[in-house]
């Protein structure tokens, strides 16, 4: 097991009829370029946390701090969705879904 999946798992959702081969394959790159766009797998590890933090947290708490993580991560996520994907054609309403272990 590597550190990324020690951390963090992906999962391509609602791309019907890919094989399994190349699902793990897109599954692969999105979590390189995650763990590279954020600064390694800890960090993905961290910012999901914060994101997620975001969702149960009164808007008067959350913290620049926080803003900056989001922002990160989202610029992160775009990029590596684009590597994601890569290859694998139209993939209309399909998403990759971040998990920390």
């Amino acid at each position: 097991m590597d550190t990324a999946e020690a951390c963090f798992t992906v999962t391509l959702c609602d791309f019907d009829g890919l094989p399994d081969a190349a699902r793990a394959k897109a599954e692969e790159r999105y979590a390189k370029i995650l763990a590279r766009q954020l600064g390694g797998p800890e960090q993905v590890s961290e910012t999901l946390h914060w994101v997620q933090q975001l969702e149960e947290d009164p808007p008067e708490e959350i913290t620049e701090e926080i803003k900056t993580g989001f922002a990160r991560w989202m610029k992160a996520v775009r990029a590596a969705t684009e590597a994601g994907m890569q290859g694998l054609g139209e993939g209309e309403g399909c998403f990759f879904e971040v998990r920390g272990a």
